[in-house]
C-alpha cells in the first residue's frame, strides 16, 4: 500500500554545523513540499540546516516492511527513526527510499529528517528543505520493488513488440498480473513471480488512437499486481504510452516517423516567487505558458525534475531532455553535489532513470552540462562514459538516448566525451554545426543551448 506522507509534520530551521544528535529546538507545523529558503527574500542563500519532525502509529510492524520515498529533500540529508540514523542522501534533486522497517517498534514512531544547506551550492535558486512529495509504503515481506516495473514497445511494421519487468522482493510461490489498457488497447496476462520478471507481448492493430504524440499524448494504463495464493500482496499503477524516436546524422529527430523541429526551453525546477516547493498546478501553469510561446520540448536545465513535470509533459505532449547534472568531480560553488559525486552518482542515476524511464515524453538523458571536467580534466572522457553505463544499466532497452550539453565543444576534450554519448549537444556553439558534421560524420548533433536570431 502506497500512502501520501506529506501530513503532520513540524520544522525547525536551525543554524549550519549543528550537530546531528541536537533536536531540542522549538518546532511548527509545516507543509509539504516545504521550501524554508523562500521565506525571507533578502537571505535566499542562507547557510542553514531544517529539521522535520513527524510522529506516526505504524500499528503491529512485525513480518510487514516499511520503506518512506522522498521525492526530493534539497540537500545532503538524514532520516531517523527514533532518534536512531538510518539513511543518509546526498543530492538533492534525485528520489530515494529509506527502508525503516529494522528501526520501527510497534505503535507510534518517531520519524525525523535533517536537511543540510550549506551555501553556496548552485547556481541558481535551489531552495531548501523537503521539497517535493513524500510517500510511505507499508507492504508484507513480498512486494513489487519501488521503480522496479519497466515498459518498452518498439514498433515493427504494424505491430508494436512490447516488454514488461517487473522486481520483486520474495517472489517465492507469487504471480503476477499484468494489464495494459487504453482507448482500443486492453491486454492481460499472468507470469509467474521472479527476482527479476519478464514478459514480452505483442500488440495488433493499434489505431492513432492509442499513440502518444504532441497533437494527441494518448496514454494508456499499466497496472502490475503481485498475488499470492488468490490474495493481492502489492500493486503499481502507471500511465504509459506507445510512441517511436528516431535520431538521423543528417535529417534531424522524428517521432512517430515524423520529422519534428524541436523547439525547446531550458526551464529550472524553481516556480519564481513560489520558490522550489513542487507545486503541479503551478507547474501547469509554467509549461501552459511555454507552449504558448512555441515551445515543444523542455530541457530540466540542470538536474532531475519533478515527478509532476514529467507526469504533466505526458499529459500535455511536450518532448523532455531530462538533465541529471550541472558538475561532476569539479565543483563550480564550494559546496555542490561535487562533493559527493564519485561515491554516490551509481545511485543517483539509478534512481533518476528507473524512477522516469516509462515517460512516453522522454526523449533524452543529459548526463552533464557545461561540465568542467569535459574541458580540463583527464577524466572527463572517462566519467562521461560511466555515465552513459549506468543509464544504459538501467534503461537498457533505450527508451531515450545519452546525451550531454556543453559549451566546451571547439575543444577536444569535449569532443571526446561527445564521442561516448548517444547526442551530442551543443550550448552556444552553432557556427561549429557544419565543421563538426563533416569531422564526425556519425555524430547526431543538436543545439542543447542555445539561440539563434
Amino acid at each position: 500500500m502506497k500512502t501520501l506522507f506529506n501530513d503532520n509534520w513540524k520544522f525547525a530551521k536551525t543554524p549550519a554545523g549543528s550537530a546531528d544528535d541536537e533536536w531540542s529546538f522549538e518546532f511548527s507545523p509545516v507543509h509539504i513540499p516545504h521550501d524554508w529558503l523562500i521565506y525571507n527574500t533578502e537571505n535566499l542563500y542562507e547557510s542553514s540546516y531544517g529539521r522535520y519532525i513527524k510522529t506516526y502509529d505504524f500499528g503491529k510492524v512485525k513480518d510487514k516492511s516499511f520503506r518512506i520515498y522522498f521525492e526530493g529533500v534539497y540537500m545532503n540529508s538524514t532520516v531517523f527513526v527514533n532518534r536512531q540514523k538510518a539513511f543518509d542522501w546526498k543530492y538533492g534533486y534525485s528520489s530515494f527510499e529509506a527502508d525503516i522497517t529494522p528501526f520501527l517498534r510497534d505503535g507510534e514512531n518517531e520519524i525525523a529528517v535533517l536537511v543540510r544547506h550549506d551555501a553556496p551550492n548552485s547556481r541558481w535558486y535551489s531552495g531548501a528543505g523537503i521539497f517535493r512529495n513524500i510517500w510511505l509504503y507499508e507492504t508484507g515481506k513480498e512486494y513489487l520493488k519501488t521503480d522496479g516495473v519497466y515498459f518498452s514497445a518498439v514498433k515493427n511494421e504494424s505491430k508494436w513488440e512490447c516488454t514488461i519487468s517487473a522486481e520483486v522482493e520474495n517472489p517465492e510461490d507469487c504471480v503476477l498480473e499484468i494489464s495494459l489498457s487504453g482507448k482500443n488497447v486492453s491486454y492481460c496476462a499472468e507470469i509467474p513471480a521472479e527476482a527479476f520478471a519478464e514478459h514480452r507481448f505483442t500488440l495488433k492493430n493499434v489505431g492513432s488512437e492509442d499513440i502518444w504524440d504532441m497533437a494527441s499524448p494518448n496514454l494508456m494504463n499499466l497496472s502490475v499486481s503481485l498475488k499470492k495464493s488468490g490474495k493481492e500482496l502489492d500493486r503499481t499503477e502507471q500511465r504509459v504510452g506507445l510512441r517511436t524516436i528516431e535520431y538521423t546524422t543528417d535529417k534531424g529527430f522524428f517521432l512517430n516517423g515524423r520529422n519534428i523541429k524541436i523547439n525547446g526551453v531550458c526551464l529550472h525546477h524553481d516556480l519564481g516567487c513560489l520558490g522550489a516547493a513542487v507545486n503541479k498546478s503551478a507547474l501547469r501553469r509554467q509549461l501552459g505558458t511555454m507552449k504558448e510561446m512555441g515551445a515543444n520540448s523542455v530541457r530540466t536545465s540542470h538536474n532531475m525534475p519533478a515527478k509532476e513535470l514529467m507526469e504533466l509533459c505526458d499529459e500535455m505532449g511536450i518532448l523532455v531532455n531530462s538533465e541529471a547534472y550541472d558538475m561532476w568531480e569539479r565543483p563550480k560553488t564550494e559546496f555542490d553535489n561535487a562533493r559527493f559525486f564519485d561515491d554516490w552518482y551509481e545511485k543517483d542515476v539509478a534512481s533518476w532513470v528507473r524512477r522516469d524511464r516509462n515517460h512516453p515524453s522522454l526523449i533524452m538523458w543529459s548526463v552533464g552540462n557545461e561540465i568542467y571536467d569535459t574541458h580540463v580534466s583527464p577524466r572527463g572522457k572517462e566519467v562521461a562514459e560511466m555515465l552513459h553505463n549506468a543509464v544504459r544499466k538501467h534503461d537498457f532497452r533505450k527508451n531515450a538516448p545519452t546525451t550531454i550539453g556543453s559549451n566546451y565543444m571547439p575543444w577536444e576534450g569535449a569532443q571526446n566525451c561527445a564521442q561516448v554519448v548517444d547526442l551530442a549537444g551543443y550550448n552556444y556553439g552553432e557556427g561549429l554545426y557544419s565543421e563538426h558534421h563533416e569531422k564526425y560524420p556519425h555524430w547526431k548533433i543538436y543545439g542543447s543551448e542555445t539561440c539563434i536570431l
